[in-house]
C-alpha cells in the first residue's frame, strides 16, 4: 500500500493543463506564472514518488532526481510548424539516467482526459533500433512469450507504435516474424483515468503496470546492453 508521503497529480495541475490548452500564448503564461509554478512543484513532488515506488521494485533507480526525470513545459519550436510555446502535458520518464536515458524505461504521461504509463524504447538511435530488432530476430520465440503473456495482453494490448510498410533492410523479408521488426519505437502503454491519476491509488497501478512491463523492459535493455 502507498505512505502517507507519496504524491498524486493535484486537480489543480490538470486545471492548469486544460486553462493553458486554451491559452497557449506567452502573455497568458507570464499572467498564470504562480499556477504553473504550483503544478511543476506538484509534478515534482509526484515524479519523486515514482522513484520511491520504483525504487522498491529496481534497486538502480534509487538516487534520481526528478529534475533529471521531468521534461520542460517549454517547446523548441525552431523546426516545428507548430508555434505554440508550450506543452500542455507533463512527462516525466524514470530510468537510469532520467529523460536523458537511452535504456528501456517508465513513463508517465499527465494530460487531461489523456493520461497514459508506458514503458519501452521510444525513438532509439539507429544502432540501438537495429540491435533491438536483432535480438527480436534471433529470439522471437521468447519475446512472442512476453507479448502474448496474459497480464501483459490485459494491461497493455499489444505494442503500440507506427511501422515501417516494408521489412527493414538488413533482415529476411521472408521471416516469418517480420512484422515485429518494422516497428520504429518498442514501446507499450495503457491509460490513466483521472480518478485514478489524482489519488494514492496511482501508485498501486503504477506497481502493478511496471510489474507487467518488467519482462518488456528486461528484453530490450540486453539488446543494448
Amino acid at each position: 500500500m502507498p505512505t502517507a508521503t507519496l504524491t498524486p497529480v493535484s486537480r489543480s495541475t490538470l486545471d492548469f493543463l486544460r486553462k493553458l490548452k486554451k491559452n497557449n500564448n506567452r502573455p497568458w503564461f507570464d499572467k498564470n506564472r504562480d499556477a504553473y509554478v504550483a503544478a511543476k512543484e506538484n509534478m515534482e513532488a509526484f515524479t519523486a514518488s515514482l522513484i520511491e515506488t520504483l525504487s522498491k521494485k529496481d534497486q538502480k533507480l534509487k538516487g534520481l532526481a526528478p529534475k533529471d526525470c521531468l521534461f520542460r513545459i517549454f517547446r523548441d519550436v525552431r523546426f516545428s510548424k507548430n508555434k505554440d510555446p508550450y506543452k500542455t502535458s507533463f512527462g516525466t520518464v524514470i530510468s537510469p539516467g532520467g529523460r536523458k536515458s537511452e535504456r528501456a524505461g517508465f513513463y508517465f504521461h499527465v494530460e487531461p482526459g489523456k493520461s497514459f504509463i508506458a514503458g519501452g524504447r521510444w525513438m532509439p538511435s539507429p544502432d540501438h533500433l537495429k540491435e533491438i530488432r536483432k535480438e527480436v530476430y534471433y529470439n522471437a520465440p521468447a519475446f512472442k512469450r512476453i507479448l502474448n503473456a496474459a497480464a501483459f495482453k490485459k494491461r497493455f494490448g499489444s505494442l503500440h507504435d507506427a511501422k515501417l510498410k516494408l521489412a527493414p533492410k538488413g533482415f529476411d523479408k521472408e521471416f516469418k516474424d517480420i512484422e515485429l521488426l518494422k516497428y520504429t519505437s518498442y514501446m507499450a502503454d495503457c491509460p490513466v483515468p483521472e480518478s485514478v491519476l489524482t489519488s494514492r491509488s496511482v501508485f498501486k497501478r503504477v506497481t502493478d503496470t511496471y510489474r507487467e512491463m518488467a519482462p518488456l523492459l528486461k528484453f530490450l535493455n540486453n539488446a543494448t546492453h
